[in-house]
């Protein structure tokens, strides 16, 4: 799925997640890029809404991680404080790059090395105009999967979807 779309409010950019959770699968990345403000986590709002979720879904940046129950859980991280795939992994964080279950969904996965390139979906947005966004979404071939040992779509554990 390689799509561009332009959203000019909020809630248009609401409604470009709802269309993107209808993609996701367990086991996927989302790596999503763009400026401050450009709406990185009304999109994550949409792709809450669309996976059910009905709790209120907020920016992760001071805890890193948030997570929610919906038709498959969403884990919702923001890499902007974070330096390294290490520090990930010191926080228990790491187990999310892929999600034995649900969907991880990462804003500032640009501020890490290598962690955009275990995406399976990268969605960059750009400022067009004052009041337009550019989105793009790009699907990847997540390359350093082999040495984590999971591949997106694979099947929950036995008592987990």
């Amino acid at each position: 799925m390689d799509k561009t779309v332009i959203a000019r409010t909020p809630e248009e950019m609401e409604e470009i997640g709802v269309d993107l959770a209808a993609t996701l699968d367990h086991g996927m990345i989302v790596s999503i890029i763009g400026p401050l403000g450009a709406g990185k986590t009304t999109l994550v709002k949409g792709i809450a809404k669309g996976l059910l979720i009905t709790e209120a879904v907020v920016s992760p940046t001071y805890l890193l991680a948030r997570d929610y129950d919906g038709t498959i859980p969403l884990h919702h991280l923001d890499a902007y404080r974070v330096d390294s795939l290490r520090e990930l992994d010191e926080v228990g964080l790491v187990d999310l790059l892929p999600p034995e279950t649900g969907v991880s969904v990462i804003e500032w996965p640009e501020r890490i090395d290598g962690l955009v390139e275990l995406s399976d979906l990268l969605v960059q947005i750009d400022h067009q105009l004052a009041d337009e966004r550019v989105v793009t979404v790009r699907q990847t071939t997540p390359i350093a999967r082999e040495s984590r040992g999971r591949t997106p779509h694979s099947t929950p554990p036995e008592g987990r979807s």
